[in-house]
């Protein structure tokens, strides 16, 4: 028999507190845009009744995943308002009940500088955290990322986004905002163009000794080094025009007059001169709504859904849950992962020749390429999160053990093409732990195809995945919301229908993702055999 959880904490209306589980707010308070700090140090924005839920007489707001490991000691806890600053809270706070440390919360980075919840939902350095010679660096890069796109790419730059509005607003850079946003205007009249355009850009700004990481079919960023030791992220978006609809990276669409953007104009941020939309003003309450000249701290853009999709599907594929995973791995969900390979790596190896090449897809935590890397195969392991690649990376560092980490996006064509190609080349099996469930069908079906590539060179695809059993109702595995059930005879259909033969199938009781107990877990060893046809001929040679 299960008990009810206790009830929250009595709290008039208008009260406030924070716990182990978030922050509580009461009344008419939870409508506000909220900063919260730690020590006086900012932390995160929040506005309580969208991003929280309804408890006793007020909302509370779960603490973000990100932030939780860091809750450990004593802070002094502040909630004021974003607009009038208003205090709503003040007080001495000890997270960790019994386990707690004593000592102060540090939100800190490895060389203890401040941290922040961004508006994504990543930790990362504030601009209020800045000091004035980093924020020049900052700016100094800006314009230089700038005029290399004008000057180097031939396009039309200018600054966006946050950058602009802080400019625009007051001529300062936003406290809460931790990277700068340009945009670059394209003339082409087709997503396609837009795409090989973006390219170019990118090879040129790697010829002009820019480190850059591509973020979709029209998104760069770029890693500008700072003398504290961190890098300044600057985002490079396009904007273009299809059938008159205005549509700019940021997920942003609609209907926007050219002459909002052109001819150029300038704006002053911190005294420095950048280039801007002709009418910045306009820009911004695109951007930002009406109310753009009002800070909040905790604005969540309102993408039109029509706008996204197009996006996703031109530019960027789908790219569904990769910020909740995102969160798993920078969080305490990861951390309870044992580091001890799985069973299923082992039944893998049992299968494939000694010290044959294997690439582990949807690798998470690494843990089974890990250990097949120190088994003597040549290994490849990778995952559409960035989080968690920069994690395996640096831990098969640490251990010594040689494996290449890469990104594979199974939701983009483009991503599992490229992947494939080079994954073909030398008979690579692939292991696939837990993937399945966490695809929907247009992603499964990239997976076969994936598999069908690597198994001209002789490769087989190796899946394990939690099964539904129409007999019986089964919990859904863990993570909770990140991984489904499948219908085997769904995935064996889908698998016939890609060419493929599933080899051997076992089912039984197994573990999810996590370790914990599963009820029923299916194993798969898939392959495709190369099509067979006529004979050659003198006038079909092939």
């Amino acid at each position: 028999m299960t008990t009810a959880p206790p009830a929250p904490p009595a709290a008039p209306v208008g009260s406030s507190y924070a716990d182990d589980d978030g922050l509580f707010v009461g009344g008419r308070d939870a409508d506000c845009a909220l900063v919260v700090s730690f020590d006086g140090r900012y932390v995160l924005a929040t506005t309580p009744a969208r991003d929280g839920r309804p408890r006793g007489s007020g909302v509370q707001v779960p603490w973000p995943e990100v932030l939780r490991p860091h809750l450990r000691g004593t802070t002094r806890v502040g909630i004021t308002d974003a607009v009038d600053g208003r205090v709503l809270l003040d007080q001495e706070v000890c997270f960790g009940g019994e386990t707690a440390t004593g000592e102060r919360v540090a939100v800190v980075d490895a060389r203890g500088n401040p941290l922040a919840v961004d508006k994504v939902g990543h930790l990362c350095r504030a601009f209020s955290e800045t000091d004035t010679a980093v924020r020049s660096e900052i700016l100094a890069g800006t314009q230089r990322a700038l005029a290399d796109l004008r000057e180097g790419c031939g396009v039309t730059a200018y600054l966006n986004y946050g950058a602009l509005l802080g400019a625009v607003r007051d001529g300062r850079m936003i406290a809460h905002d931790s990277d700068t946003d340009v945009c670059y205007l394209s003339r082409r009249q087709s997503p396609a163009e837009v795409i090989l355009e973006s390219y170019r850009v990118e090879r040129v700004l790697r010829d002009r000794g820019w480190s850059l990481m591509r973020m979709s079919g029209g998104d760069i960023k770029l890693l500008l080094p700072l003398s504290d030791g961190r890098s300044c992220h600057i985002d490079v978006f396009v904007a273009f025009y299809v059938e008159g609809v205005f549509y700019q990276l940021g997920n942003r669409s609609g209907a926007l007059p050219e002459s909002v953007i052109l001819p150029l104009g300038t704006v002053e941020l911190h005294g420095h001169e950048f280039p801007a939309p002709a009418w910045p003003e306009a820009m911004l309450a695109f951007l930002y709504g009406p109310h753009w000249r009002t800070p909040d701290p905790s604005f969540r853009y309102a993408d039109p859904p029509d706008g996204v999709r197009r996006l996703n599907g031109w530019l960027r594929g789908f790219r569904t849950d990769v910020g909740a995973w995102a969160d798993f791995h920078q969080g305490r969900g990861a951390h309870g992962v044992t580091r001890r390979r799985s069973g299923f790596a082992r039944w893998v190896r049992a299968q494939v020749p000694v010290g044959a090449p294997i690439a582990d897809l949807g690798a998470g935590t690494g843990r089974d390429a890990l250990w097949f890397a120190s088994h003597g195969h040549d290994v490849v392991a990778l995952d559409f999160s960035r989080p968690a690649r920069r994690a395996l990376a640096r831990r098969a560092r640490r251990h010594g053990v040689p494996l290449a980490v890469r990104a594979l996006a199974l939701g983009e064509l483009r991503s599992v093409l490229v992947t494939g190609a080079e994954l073909a080349r030398d008979g690579r099996h692939l292991h696939a732990r837990h993937l399945l469930g966490c695809l929907d069908a247009p992603a499964r079906h990239n997976l076969w195809l994936l598999g069908r590539m690597v198994s001209r060179g002789g490769g087989r695809l190796f899946v394990e995945f939690s099964a539904l059993d129409p007999g019986r109702g089964l919990p859904d595995p863990a993570p909770a919301g990140l991984v489904s059930r499948l219908d085997p005879d769904v995935v064996r259909r889908e698998v016939k229908e890609s060419g493929g033969v599933v080899e051997i199938e076992e089912r039984g009781a197994g573990l999810d993702v996590v370790d914990g107990p599963d009820p029923y877990v299916v194993r798969m060893c898939i392959s495709w055999p190369r099509p067979t046809g006529p004979a050659p001929t003198e006038r079909n040679p092939r």
